[in-house]
């Protein structure tokens, strides 16, 4: 199991590598020069010059990511020109280990732009993850035992409506409805979990549920599925005639195996939602990453749109990594070797 677990690690890093790489290669390689978006319509052919060689976008594309990837383990100062730093010293910004960039937009290291706005969107995934997972395999389970039945029919019904309905229009419905007419819960607020645990529950209850709405209509159909797959099994049959507690052929061997493509299915939609749920944050004005990617594209802010990119990624490969491990625990029949 360890050997397997640092074998994906080495695969992850150097897959990162790889979307780094290609990141650079279209923003960077193209006949536009990247200066050209730093300084808004302020721009002058003398600026334009100058934060080209700040910003190392004179150099060839493999030299500026090489650079990067260095940046990334140990630091670096921008600009990190020994020519540029003796003509002008007051530029220069220093950039600790995880360096992801500097953007000129923002004066900031992309690093410090992206620490206070991971815990937000990691927040809101992980609330929402669980949320969709108790509904959506619950009712899956539900609608899976009572196959035919009006309640069956109901479940699915109500899980395609969800599923069709865009997240938008369940995000503004229950921000109009739930929080500003009915007044049920306070309008959405983040509010950090150190700050008041209480409060930051009730700020992630309508974002979180307004995602898990949208899943979770997904995993009813999904549950529902390959648990009646699972009943036709031979050994289950068997299982039943010898008299096997019915609830205990249900938790122990029926859920069971029909969890290996359900977890598959949760692990890449969590890893992605951990990048940021952009319409959702900015329905409710939540300042994760979805929020900041929307702004940086449209600011045209190239480094902080590289660096939502790695992190994005980083969540995807490692939640690929927690679902590989989970196959060994969940199924014994799966070798992780």
């Amino acid at each position: 199991m360890f050997a397997y677990v640092v074998r994906r690690l080495i695969g992850g890093v150097f897959l990162l590598l790889l979307v780094s790489l290609v990141t650079f290669v279209l923003f960077f390689a193209g006949p536009i020069n990247p200066a050209k978006f730093t300084c808004g319509k302020q721009c002058t052919p003398a600026l334009i010059e100058q934060n080209t060689k700040a910003l190392g976008y004179d150099k060839p594309v493999l030299e500026q990511w090489g650079t990067y990837v260095v940046g990334i383990v140990k630091g670096r100062d921008f600009p990190d020109d020994p020519a540029l730093k003796k003509t002008a010293p007051e530029t220069i910004a220093h950039c600790s280990a995880p360096c992801l960039g500097y953007s000129p937009q923002t004066s900031q290291n992309v690093t410090t732009e992206l620490q206070p706005r991971i815990p937000v969107s990691v927040s809101l995934a992980i609330a929402a993850f669980i949320m969709w997972m108790i509904i959506g395999v619950g009712a899956g389970i539900i609608a899976a035992l009572l196959r035919g039945s009006v309640i069956d029919k109901a479940l699915v019904g109500v899980s395609l409506i969800f599923y069709a309905m865009p997240t938008v229009v369940t995000g503004l419905l229950l921000y109009q409805f739930v929080a500003i007419k009915w007044q049920l819960v306070p309008a959405p607020q983040y509010v950090p979990f150190s700050q008041s645990p209480v409060q930051w529950l009730q700020g992630l209850f309508l974002p979180a549920l307004t995602l898990a709405l949208y899943y979770a209509a997904g995993y009813v159909r999904l549950t529902r599925a390959f648990i009646l797959e699972t009943l036709g099994e031979d050994y289950l049959r068997t299982a039943k005639a010898k008299g096997v507690p019915r609830v205990r052929v249900l938790f122990r061997h029926t859920l069971r195996a029909a969890l290996t493509p359900i977890v598959t299915q949760a692990g890449l939609d969590l890893g992605a939602l951990l990048g940021g749920a952009i319409i959702t944050e900015q329905i409710f004005s939540y300042p994760g990453l979805g929020a900041l990617a929307v702004s940086s594209a449209n600011q045209y802010d190239l480094p902080t749109t590289i660096g939502i990119v790695l992190v994005v990624a980083t969540f995807i490969i490692i939640a690929n990594l927690v679902v590989d491990v989970l196959y060994g625990l969940i199924d014994p029949r799966v070798k992780l070797a």
